[in-house]
């Protein structure tokens, strides 16, 4: 039961110190502004009209993929979540409590 309960609690603990470094990331694989602020569009030449867009190939070329992307850190947190229910339940399950 205790090694369900320590295991269970570093994955947690790992899991949650990633949602930060991984939606920065997802933010900035995403993004749909430059440095100022300014939404970033595209020429008739197909290249970014604004200055600092070009981390927004991905927004420019599929809107659906940006917003796709944007979901995964809540997805990766519903995860960790799901490790702590399973966690939870397996050791009351252990305990004899459920």
């Amino acid at each position: 039961m205790i090694n369900r309960l320590i295991g269970g609690f570093v994955a947690i603990l790992v899991g949650v110190s990633l949602i930060g470094p991984l939606a920065t990331t997802v933010g900035t694989a995403a993004s749909t502004t430059n440095a100022t602020g300014t939404t970033c569009t595209l020429g008739t030449n197909g290249a970014p009209v604004q200055t600092g867009c070009a981390n927004s190939a991905l927004y420019l070329s599929s809107s659906w993929g940006s917003t796709v992307l944007n979901m995964v850190p809540g997805f990766f947190a519903l995860g960790i979540l799901g490790i702590g229910i399973a966690v939870t339940y397996g050791s009351l399950r252990d305990a004899g409590v459920v």
